[in-house]
């Protein structure tokens, strides 16, 4: 979209909020982290929806825990979601040399014995807090193609487009089916996260923590028609800000099979794992269970 209609009057004060944010930015990192924890807890107070479905999630994904102890992963989750904000800005704004520092790449060596199959590889990721920033340390080692879900604020998009493509070697839409597959085709690595509950034919109900999830299948789909191997690639933040832990495991063997509820309840289990690393940094105010098997109640 051209930048000259994004000057309108309307605009401004999103503008505004955006310079406000970029200063944010320049601030050494632990006071971001500190700052970002208050947005986060600000954003509790007022977001009532949001905290409706964050404390849906946990409590049905967590029930091992008492109500105090969900009570405290709610409230750090809101706190990673601000973290989390800067992070993002932080990885469209900031050059390398004040990055770099801080993340640690482990196990770049699967990847790297995944592209030597020359079929492309599908990087297996999910929806945590601190998602494009390690999307950003991963960049910094070799290119990569990100797929994306385009914002419905133009202003935003404008930002969200321009700095993928900036860092990202390509920035593909979600349905862009054949975009992804020319990617894989010429032997990029395509991130890719399905751990999201979007209205669509392509998907089955697996586990997620133990409940019922529609899940996408178009990990699946992508590697039957490529031959892509798939590699989990997580993001973790560390603790009293320390930095980020950026988390390659081995391709998934005999993957995809011809059984995409099999195939699928595999993916989310890999989620479900490092999710169990550090709770608070998924994405729980999205709406996971949003869809149900048929007969089911509505959770939100």
């Amino acid at each position: 979209m051209p930048l000259l209609p994004l000057l309108a009057p309307r605009y401004w004060l999103l503008w505004l909020a955006i310079g406000l944010l970029w200063l944010l930015v320049q601030l050494p990192h632990r006071v971001k982290l500190w700052i970002g924890k208050q947005l986060g807890r600000l954003f509790q107070r007022f977001a009532h929806r949001r905290r409706h479905v964050a404390t849906i999630n946990i409590t049905r994904c967590f029930p091992e825990l008492s109500l105090i102890e969900q009570q405290h992963l709610i409230n750090r989750h809101f706190e990673s979601l601000g973290m989390g904000l800067l992070e993002m800005l932080s990885s469209w704004w900031l050059p390398d040399r004040r990055l770099q520092y801080l993340g640690k790449v482990e196990g770049i060596i699967y990847l790297e014995e995944a592209l030597a199959r020359g079929k492309g590889v599908i990087l297996l990721s999910a929806h945590f807090t601190s998602l494009e920033l390690g999307t950003r340390f991963l960049i910094m080692h070799l290119p990569v193609h990100a797929t994306y879900r385009p914002h419905d604020n133009p202003l935003i998009e404008y930002f969200m487009q321009k700095n993928r493509n900036h860092h990202a070697e390509k920035a593909i839409r979600k349905n862009a089916v054949r975009d992804m597959v020319r990617s894989l085709k010429n032997n990029k690595p395509l991130w890719f996260a399905p751990d999201q509950n979007f209205s669509n034919k392509n998907k089955v109900f697996a586990p997620f923590f133990n409940i019922l999830a529609a899940t996408n299948t178009g990990t699946m789909r992508l590697a039957k028609m490529t031959g892509a191997a798939v590699v989990p690639f997580f993001t973790q933040r560390l603790e009293d800000g320390k930095g980020y832990k950026i988390i390659l495991q081995p391709a998934l063997t005999h993957f995809p099979s011809d059984d995409d509820v099999k195939d699928a309840t595999d993916i989310n289990r890999l989620i479900e794992m490092q999710i169990r690393c550090a709770p608070e940094q998924y994405l729980w105010v999205h709406r996971r269970f949003k869809e149900r098997p048929l007969g089911e109640q509505d959770f939100y």
